[in-house]
Formats: structure tokens, C-alpha cells, sequence
């Protein structure tokens, strides 16, 4: 394992929305015997209410500031020593603050999903408030891309099982 992660135990899933972040990251996490946490889910459960509520009545700044703290809390438990899975939200890493503080704190990943698949699996979810409309979708996904290519390994996501692209991070040198 490389020194960056064993200095800092985290390992913190990135990209677009639906490309498997919280189904990939877990199963890494379960493989490695480590700790799971999802940004989205610890925003829900501290807030006490859905992501799509928080950008329908607080609007998209407020919740990026509540992602950041969010992710600043995950990043003290791996500060701390405590192996840690993250996977963020797909906006998060496009965030600079966000993207030093993970950087600084861990290695990243990228789940590199083409556009048709994450197209695919967010037609069969309502509760996405940046897909609602489909020509800012496709444009978001083109958007943010050159801040995911930052990550320091990228994954390929090639198969709707989640277990290859785990298979493809276990296979990295860093392991």
C-alpha cells in the first residue's frame, strides 16, 4: 500500500451521478474490511430531509455548503487513523476546497461512467434535482468531467456489476 494511504486511510469515490459511487464504494469498503460513509446520506440523515428538498428550498449554495462540512466531518475520522470508504456527491469534487481537502487526505477515485449509462440510470430515478432537465444534464456531465480527471486513478466503468470495477481499484498498484 502506498504511503499516501497508510499516512491517510481514505479512499473517496468520485464522479458523475449514477456512475455507482455508493454501490461500488460499499463493496470496496466490505473487500478491504473498511469503514463506508456516503456524503449524500449524511446530509439526509443531518438535515432530515432529501437532497432534492434542500435544493428545491435552500437552493444549490446552501447545499454545497452543507456538503463541504459534511465532507470535512468524514475526513477527521480518516485524519484519526480509521480506514474510510467516501464516496461524495457528483458535484463535490468540482468543489476547490472540497478537492484540496480529499486530495490532501487520501487517495481518489474516479468511476469514469459514459454518458448513455448514467443517462439510462437516472431515467429510472426522479430524485435527482440537477436532471430534471435533459440538456443541462448532458452539459453538467460534460462541465464537470475535467475536475474528475484530477482524481488520481481513474476506473473505467464498464459493466453494471459493480464487483468489476471494484476488481479493476483492487487490481491497482497501490494495494
Amino acid at each position: 500500500m502506498i504511503l499516501k494511504l497508510k499516512r491517510t486511510p481514505g479512499i473517496y469515490v468520485v464522479g458523475f451521478m449514477a456512475a455507482g459511487k455508493t454501490t461500488i464504494g460499499r463493496l470496496l469498503a466490505d473487500e478491504l474490511g473498511w469503514g463506508f460513509a456516503d456524503i449524500d446520506e449524511d446530509i439526509e440523515t443531518s438535515e432530515g430531509m432529501k437532497i432534492a428538498d434542500i435544493f428545491d428550498q435552500r437552493g444549490e449554495e446552501e447545499f454545497r455548503r452543507i456538503e463541504s462540512e459534511a465532507i470535512r466531518k468524514r475526513v477527521v475520522t480518516v485524519k484519526s487513523g480509521r480506514p474510510l470508504v467516501v464516496a461524495l456527491g457528483g458535484g463535490a469534487f468540482g468543489q476547490p476546497a472540497n478537492y484540496e481537502l480529499v486530495e490532501e487526505h487520501g487517495v481518489t477515485m474516479w468511476l469514469d461512467c459514459p454518458f448513455n449509462i448514467v443517462e439510462q440510470r437516472v431515467a429510472r430515478a426522479s430524485h435527482r434535482p440537477l436532471a430534471r432537465n435533459p440538456e443541462h444534464f448532458r452539459a453538467l456531465y460534460e462541465t464537470r468531467r475535467p475536475a474528475y480527471e484530477r482524481a488520481d486513478f481513474r476506473i473505467p466503468v464498464v459493466s453494471d456489476d459493480p464487483a468489476v470495477a471494484v476488481g479493476a481499484i483492487l487490481a491497482l498498484p497501490i494495494f
